[in-house]
């Protein structure tokens, strides 16, 4: 049997997208809780639902703790020092500075933040959200085109639980 020259490399050229394929999927699936996690937290700190704006809003715990682990990877949240005579208050979920003493704090307001630029943010509301639906579809996708189902599902928890094992330590 004679072997042309041309078919090794195109062997080689399968073999290695074959490769690529499945390490894109796997580490995919393994990534893709992540990819939902920031692309959601990411979309919630554009609207800026984690942190209080003034005295009217006061975010939901949840979201508050959400945002401080997509910043800080810590759902933590820190403490600051109160003004003298005041009392310490558990996240101002802002990146404000600690509270000097003597120093009179002001409210803050989305007046008092700066310049807010609506278009940036409508940008990247849809980046969240297309890294969202981008996210999911390549889940259903890994489910509907490859035979290990068992696999496939077994590398999404990991990516589940491994970082909840992490926030442990």
């Amino acid at each position: 049997m004679i072997v042309s020259t041309t078919t090794i490399p195109k062997r080689k050229s399968r073999a290695a997208l074959r490769l690529f394929r499945k390490t894109h999927l796997y580490f995919g699936l393994f990534i893709s809780p992540a990819l939902l996690f920031f692309a959601f937290t990411g979309a919630v700190q554009t609207l800026s639902l984690h942190e209080a704006a003034g005295s009217s809003y006061k975010p939901p715990a949840v979201l508050a703790e959400l945002g401080q682990l997509h910043k800080k990877q810590t759902p933590d949240m820190p403490v600051h020092k109160a003004p003298e005579g005041g009392v310490a208050h558990e996240g101002s979920h802002g990146d404000h500075a600690a509270a000097q003493p003597g120093v009179p704090q002001q409210p803050v307001t989305l007046a008092s933040k700066q310049k807010q630029h609506l278009p940036m943010k409508i940008f990247f509301l849809v980046v969240s959200l297309g890294l969202f639906t981008s996210t999911l579809t390549g889940i259903y996708m890994s489910y509907k085109y490859d035979r290990n189902t068992v696999l496939v599902t077994g590398v999404l928890v990991a990516g589940v639980v491994v970082p909840m094992l992490l926030l442990k330590f």
